[in-house]
């Protein structure tokens, strides 16, 4: 059967998400999930839906574009010419799908730059749309090297920049994103803002001040739906309606019914959303100075998870990794250079994380011996 397989499908090499184990049941701290259900308004959406799964979803997700947009004109400030309309949200089956579409819509013929430690899905959509990568290094300390992202070179079309970034957990601020979008102002600057509403700085307000700049979100993390599947965009009308165009040559309806419902509920609700990614915050705060006084080192994280690498002398990630699993504690490990020897945590629930910290110092004191 291989002789049908194309030769740009025999070299890609595809993206490994977090392990959804079907063995038992684990504290799951490996896949960023947020450990608190949805809304109530978003069940009530979802319910109030179901009898009309027979026909097809609005192909333009009109309504969730309207909700996403009064929702940051809100919080934002955003007024005159500032100020969101629909016209400047683009809704996704997820914000990997944005991503990908992403490519053909801008990236195609050209070159596209991300850091070199960064989600690993970046290199995987470019390799399926053929765009040829650019690595950026990050500093030593994982931070983004301002310097080396500005005035990029002509062949190059844009740059996928993770804020606050993964698997770091690191976050830039708004002023050095602006500072990006001056100095590569030929070149889309996508600000991929899966994390943001833990703790970094959105760069949804500038939108309608730099046409260069597309802001990605997903209500899979800080709004608990990562079983719905829905992301948005967030720039001009420009580059919006350019997304519209590819998204219609290949999927009109990206948003299904349960969809669309579920993102205008969760929207609606500000306060149940302030509540719970306020709990992860604090958590995440405390996990992380628990682990540094165990001498762990760990990179200060804007988003729901941490990065840290056991101290000198003890374990290694991976044996922390495996061991952990043995107690039924999920974590993500990556065997990649620079990072091999830290883990990414995910923040649970305060339960979840004590009995966490609790493994981790029994692990520590074995070792020890």
């Amino acid at each position: 059967m291989t002789k049908f397989i194309s030769p740009l499908a025999a070299t890609l090499v595809p993206y490994v998400p977090g392990e959804q184990p079907k063995d038992k049941k684990y504290i799951k701290l490996n896949t960023n999930e947020n450990p608190y259900p949805p809304s109530p308004k978003v069940k009530a959406a979802i319910e109030s839906e179901l009898e009309n799964l027979r026909l097809y979803p609005d192909p333009d997700a009109e309504k969730p574009r309207e909700a996403a947009a009064e929702y940051f004109n809100k919080v934002l400030g955003l007024t005159g010419g500032d100020a969101l309309t629909k016209k400047n949200i683009f809704m996704g089956n997820g914000s990997d799908e944005i991503l990908a579409l992403l490519c053909p819509a801008f990236f195609s013929g050209s070159k596209v730059a991300f850091p070199d430690i960064t989600y690993t899905f970046y290199p995987v959509i470019a390799s399926l749309f053929e765009v040829p990568c650019v690595n950026i290094p990050l500093r030593d300390d994982f931070t983004l090297d301002q310097d080396a992202v500005k005035n990029l070179p002509d062949d190059v079309a844009g740059m996928f920049l993770c804020n606050p970034n993964a698997p770091t957990g690191a976050a830039i601020s708004l002023d050095e994103i602006k500072a990006i979008l001056e100095a590569d102002a030929d070149k889309l600057i996508v600000v991929d803002e899966a994390y943001v509403d833990f703790g970094a700085e959105t760069a949804v307000g500038l939108v309608n001040k730099y046409d260069n700049l597309l802001v990605v979100q997903t209500l899979s993390k800080s709004r608990q739906l990562a079983g719905i599947r829905c992301g948005l965009a967030i720039a001009s009308e420009e580059l919006i309606g350019v997304l519209d165009t590819v998204k219609n040559t290949f999927n009109s309806y990206t948003l299904d019914r349960l969809g669309n419902a579920a993102a205008c509920a969760a929207f609606a609700d500000v306060e149940y959303f302030d509540e719970t990614r306020k709990k992860i915050a604090d958590t995440r705060d405390k996990v992380s100075a628990q682990l540094s006084e165990l001498g762990w080192d760990v990179i200060p994280s804007k988003s729901n998870f941490i990065f840290a690498q056991p101290p000198a002398g003890s374990a290694t990630a991976e044996e922390f990794f495996h061991e952990l699993r043995g107690k039924g504690i999920l974590v993500r490990y990556f065997a990649k250079p620079r990072i091999n020897n830290r883990l990414r945590i995910t923040i649970g629930t305060p339960e979840d994380m004590e009995t966490f910290v609790g493994a981790v110092k029994e692990m520590m004191a074995e070792h020890a011996k």
